[in-house]
């Protein structure tokens, strides 16, 4: 402990004496100093022992002696020394009494010890405070490296807890509680999560206090651009030194876990990317063979293939095509390295799918693939479940910000495949695609392949290259009705609706059945083409259909 007034009154050397402020000696004393000066309150600050031999204060002066005494306590001054047998025989009167009602300690200090050997003791027993405070930091720094070393990052949060007399939660990139010590501080750690958010904001290395049940020091672990996780240690009071160096000793350890773990990341995923060719490739024994362990069964177990792209990039794709691409359909052959997320949609998704994954135990494969991110994750698992859900957060954003300019940096388009198995990869990666490309049309943010195979077609009908088709197509018809001459759009889209059967067909429109006939006549006059080919009346009903779904 530093040292306080009541040590220094208790040392036998100093012969202090107390003359007021009996019951506040307790006080930390981080300096002595020495002023004559009749106000040297400019100069203070905070914590100091006062000493004087009132050679410039009218120290009988009651009033004079209140406002001194009065500046001094205001200015954080812990105690004032006064020594006697210079100017003063004895302290004054004004003096004490004024020290009494402000609640300042006042001490006597005899003619034999000079100031300076006050200095000496506060200063000597400040050294020895932080001599044993940086002793018990490198004490506190070999146990945690110990308990790092033997039982990994838990055994390092249990003696941190041990070390600040409180305790420690460790959280993974997306906030999440990973490890606490002890086990009941997982309630606290939990409801701080929002807090560990906005820490993450910020560019690491970052740290907030956060106030409740706890005094709660919040730290970002990692060295790149955003925190790759983050310490919280709750203690009743604030840190000591000792306390302090154990902090940062907790801090630079997992840090350094961190870090090791993005490049045990990198390497994974470099795997990760030559394993999802071979399965592509119709190669699932191959790609068995290079994961080993590494997946668990993830490449035997039902899964799901998850393919992301960021609006921005799959806007201009979507442009560039009229129709989903679902050929050749393979990953860059390129090394795939760790993607720096900051302000990116796709390595935030990542963050997010890893973190459940790792949560609930389940094996995830995640590939990032330039302007995409591919996942093969475990059907029904979380990591499906998390990517659902982060689609439903960003569509809530993107509705939230409905009146403000539009703006698709920071949105996601994600097609996901029906449940598959290691020979079906590749039927899995284009149904992943074929989702992606509905996506991209609808402007929905996740669209799933079993939903495509569930529904209807007709609303694919809604993209402008197929109304435009449907209007160039019934265009002419329309502008022969126009005249008067004849409801040829209404005959045909009845005719059609009753595949061709006249009867049927002219009932439902009122006319005998070789007007009908002659209006299909006209219409193929009109159109150039037989109602007699398939793919005519194919293409017909569903350019009524297109144009019955815009209200034309």
């Amino acid at each position: 402990m530093p040292p306080t007034l009541a040590s220094l009154v208790h040392h036998s050397a100093l012969k202090l004496t107390v003359r007021a402020g009996e019951d506040r000696l307790d006080v930390p004393v981080r300096w002595a100093h020495v002023s004559e000066l009749a106000d040297p309150v400019p100069y203070m600050e905070g914590g100091e022992l006062l000493l004087i031999t009132a050679l410039k204060l009218d120290a009988d002066d009651p009033e004079a002696m209140r406002r001194y005494v009065k500046r001094l306590a205001g200015a954080g001054v812990v105690g004032l020394g006064f020594a006697v047998g210079v100017n003063y025989d004895e302290i004054p009167k004004a003096l004490v009494e004024a020290a009494e009602k402000e609640g300042l300690p006042l001490l006597e200090v005899p003619r034999r010890t000079p100031f300076l050997a006050i200095s000496k003791a506060v200063s000597a027993a400040i050294a020895a405070d932080q001599y044993r405070a940086v002793t018990a930091g490198f004490a506190a720094q070999r146990e945690l490296t110990k308990q790092a070393l033997s039982d990994g990052p838990e055994g390092l949060l249990a003696a941190l807890a041990g070390q600040v007399d409180g305790w420690a939660a460790l959280y993974d990139a997306s906030g999440a509680v990973v490890a606490t010590a002890p086990e009941w501080a997982g309630r606290r750690a939990a409801r701080l999560t929002p807090d560990v958010e906005r820490l993450r904001e910020r560019p690491a290395p970052a740290s907030s206090v956060v106030g409740g049940e706890d005094r709660v020091e919040l730290h970002s672990l990692g060295t790149g651009r955003r925190p790759r996780a983050a310490l919280a240690v709750g203690t009743a009071a604030a840190l000591g030194t000792a306390e302090r160096y154990a902090v940062h000793s907790a801090i630079a350890l997992l840090t350094l876990t961190t870090e090791r773990s993005r490049s045990l990341h990198a390497a994974e995923q470099r795997i990760g990317a030559a394993v999802l060719r071979m399965l592509l490739a119709g190669e699932p024994d191959h790609a068995r063979a290079v994961a080993g362990d590494l997946y668990g069964g993830l490449l035997d177990a039902p899964f799901r293939l998850i393919i992301a792209e960021s609006a921005s990039g799959s806007a201009a794709r979507a442009h560039a095509d009229g129709h989903a691409r679902v050929a050749a359909a393979t990953p860059s052959k390129t090394a795939v390295a760790v993607p720096d997320v900051g302000g990116d949609p796709l390595g935030g998704l990542a963050e997010v799918v890893e973190s459940a994954a790792a949560r609930s135990g389940e094996s995830v494969l995640v590939v990032p693939d330039g302007e995409r991110l591919v996942v093969l994750a475990v059907d029904g698992g979380a990591a499906v479940t998390a990517c659902g859900d982060y689609a439903v957060v960003l569509e809530a954003a993107r509705a939230a910000r409905r009146e403000q300019p539009a703006g698709d940096e920071d949105e996601l388009v994600v097609g996901l495949s029906a449940p598959a198995g290691p020979i079906a990869a590749r039927a899995a990666y284009k149904q992943a695609e074929q989702a992606l490309s509905v996506a991209r049309r609808r402007g929905r943010f996740l669209v799933e392949h079993e939903e495509l195979a569930a529904g209807s077609v007709l609303p694919l009908l809604a993209d402008d290259a197929v109304r435009a088709f449907a209007d160039g197509l019934l265009r002419a018809l329309r502008e022969h009705d126009a005249t008067g001459r004849g409801d040829l759009v209404a005959s045909l889209r009845a005719w059609l609706s009753r595949h061709g059967q006249w009867d049927a067909a002219a009932a439902d429109l009122g006319v005998h059945r070789h007007t009908l006939r002659y209006r299909m006549r006209r219409v193929e006059e009109i159109l150039g083409r037989s109602l007699d080919d398939p793919d005519v009346r194919m293409e017909l009903w569903l350019a009524l259909k297109a144009t019955a779904a815009t209200g034309e």
